[in-house]
């Protein structure tokens, strides 16, 4: 058997036996991993609460010839509370796991993708960001890592710039002007937001107060993320939170 050391943020779990428990990771050194959290569900269990999904932890892990490791030790590096017991954030949260489980490969490194679920969790937890603008940024920033942001800069079917864009359709690449116009109609404010986050704006994004147009960027952000993954996200569409 190989110990190893890594840190991880915990997507889902699920459980195993009696008292035992898979925890699925996003981990900094071997991307995704599916653990076995042996006894996690009993009450006297050493670390049983470390290992909830959102959780942000370090990690021992015992991996032997089955395709499963067993996690010897978990520390917490960021218990996110502050998300976990708002129904709201967890929701959020939940939904950028989502992501973050359908794009990550078992035993893949993927650093940035890593460091972008860890530092969305943290902008979560702030109670001055708003989780409505936090969950659609992190997905076009995932996009945008992915190589597959939408355009919005430019009509995304005749490529024309300086011209009005009144449209959005994920199919034709993104904002469509009015000659080429299909999809959802959108609003000059949900494109500057847009751009903003994909411009390297996104903190003073999230540093101001909510703007009207968020329930649209997180309609735009959602349709693109999920034309991406090719599936619907079920944590957004079930969250009470973001109903678009």
């Amino acid at each position: 058997m190989t110990l190893t050391r890594d840190s991880g943020v915990v997507l889902r779990t699920y459980r195993l036996g009696e008292a035992d428990r898979i925890v699925v990771l996003l981990t900094e050194e071997h991307g995704k991993v599916r653990a076995v959290a042996k006894g996690v569900r009993r009450t006297s269990s050493k670390f049983g609460a470390r290992l909830e999904p959102l959780s942000h932890v370090a990690l021992l892990l015992w991996q032997g010839r089955n395709e499963l490791a067993v996690v010897n030790q978990a520390e917490v590096l960021d218990h996110f509370r502050a998300v976990r017991e708002d129904l709201e954030r967890v929701g959020a949260g939940l939904s950028m796991a989502e992501v973050a489980d359908q794009l990550s490969q078992e035993g893949h490194r993927d650093p940035g993708l890593y460091r972008m679920v860890v530092g969305a969790l943290r902008a979560l937890g702030e109670p001055r960001h708003d989780p409505s603008i936090v969950v659609p940024a992190f997905f076009l920033k995932v996009l945008a890592l992915e190589g597959a942001e939408p355009v919005i800069t430019a009509c995304a079917s005749c490529r024309k710039v300086d011209i009005e864009l009144v449209a959005f359709d994920i199919t034709e690449g993104g904002a469509l002007c009015r000659d080429c116009r299909r999809g959802r109609p959108v609003s000059a404010a949900a494109l500057d937001v847009v751009q903003q986050i994909l411009g390297g704006s996104l903190a003073r994004v999230l540093a101001a107060p909510r703007p009207a147009c968020a329930d649209e960027v997180a309609a735009l952000a959602t349709e693109a993320m999920e034309a991406h993954l090719d599936r619907r996200l079920r944590a957004v569409r079930s969250s009470v939170s973001l109903t678009w």
